[in-house]
């Protein structure tokens, strides 16, 4: 036997085998970073908005996923208290209580939205009709029964208003539309602040043929099914409420003027309160004064705990919140104008951004 040449093959074979390693290495993918999931909850009146800001936004950032449920303001709140969800979306923000009870938790303002009051009066949905606090706390309170009431005849003079009995809609989740309603008839009726007040969730007075519904859909829905009724709804079913039928409402403001939500009420309004909006930007911005100010606006919050699991998931919050207060972001045009939302005044992104930067 040849040992030189048994040598020579085995260095051979080493080299080879070297080399496929070498090789295996210079030529293997880099290991992807763990995927970060996310679950946003809550709010029916912010889901449309996050279902458009959630496939452009992980398309760009694919190790984050991002799931969304229309869950109503209640769910969205307790949730994010709870841990259940990383963002809890809200059209309220949390009361003092809350807050004392959970320090940690920031509700962080995203865009501003409004909401519209509409009705199902057969022969006069194509018309605005006029309404005012008072008179539609008369008609959840019960003790305004009929279309052809004196009050609401007050208010539309000319219009053949039907002899018909009103069937008032109300939300049955705890609810932001709920909250910033109930707002609205408690700031401009005193009779109704005094007795039912207002809240993601109240105690409704029995109306006699009144209708609960769940969430945004379940409002446009039952309002659509059902005439001679009235319900309140977030602007971001624009399209829904247009494809059900339903009238939109002229509603009176502080200044006694009545009028639709659009972007120029709207900005009108919140702008009188971006001065007296706290660090914190719990505020509420409903009947601000302003003549051309409309009387139903809010916030639009991301509740948000402060301290999260772990880093990876409190930069990927931080991350998808900072993108989405950004006027080239999820403020852009392109998102905000579909659901008819206002973005954010340059200090109000800068004070979400502050919050935002809170998150560990």
């Amino acid at each position: 036997m040849n040992l030189n040449l048994s040598r020579r093959t085995q260095l051979k074979a080493g080299l080879a085998v070297a080399g496929l390693t070498l090789a295996s290495g210079l030529f293997a993918l880099p290991a992807q970073a763990a995927q970060i999931t996310l679950l946003e909850t809550g709010s029916t009146l912010l889901y449309p908005l996050f279902n458009l800001w959630v496939p452009d936004y992980t398309k760009a950032h694919p190790d984050v996923k991002i799931t969304t449920q229309g869950t109503g303001s209640g769910t969205g709140i307790a949730e994010a208290i709870s841990g259940v969800a990383q963002i809890g979306a809200s059209d309220a923000y949390m009361a003092d209580a809350q807050i004392k009870q959970n320090p940690s938790i920031l509700n962080i303002p995203l865009a501003i939205s409004a909401q519209t009051i509409n009705y199902n009066v057969p022969g006069l949905n194509k018309t605005h009709l006029k309404l005012d606090g008072p008179v539609l706390a008369g008609i959840y309170d019960g003790s305004i029964k009929n279309w052809d009431d004196p009050a609401i005849k007050a208010l539309n003079p000319g219009v053949k208003l039907p002899n018909h009995t009103i069937v008032p809609i109300h939300r049955t989740d705890g609810s932001g539309d709920t909250f910033i309603f109930s707002q609205y008839l408690s700031f401009s009726t005193p009779k109704w602040n005094d007795s039912v007040g207002y809240g993601t969730t109240i105690s409704w007075p029995a109306v006699q043929g009144g209708v609960g519904a769940n969430g945004n859909p379940g409002m446009v829905q039952a309002c659509h099914e059902t005439p001679y009724s009235v319900a309140y709804i977030g602007v971001s079913f624009h399209k829904e409420i247009a494809k059900a039928g339903l009238g939109t409402a002229m509603i009176k403001n502080k200044a006694g003027h009545f009028l639709l939500p659009t972007a120029k009420t709207v900005s009108a309004a919140a702008a009188g309160l971006i001065a007296k909006t706290p660090a914190d930007e719990r505020l509420s911005l409903v009947f601000s004064e302003g003549a051309d100010s409309y009387p139903i606006i809010n916030y639009e919050y991301a509740i948000v705990n402060s301290k999260q699991a772990n880093p990876e998931t409190a930069k990927a919050i931080r991350e998808f919140l900072g993108w989405a207060v950004q006027s080239k972001g999820g403020n852009a045009p392109k998102y905000l104008d579909q659901v008819r939302f206002i973005p954010l005044p340059a200090r109000i992104q800068e004070l979400s951004k502050a919050q935002i930067a809170k998150i560990q």
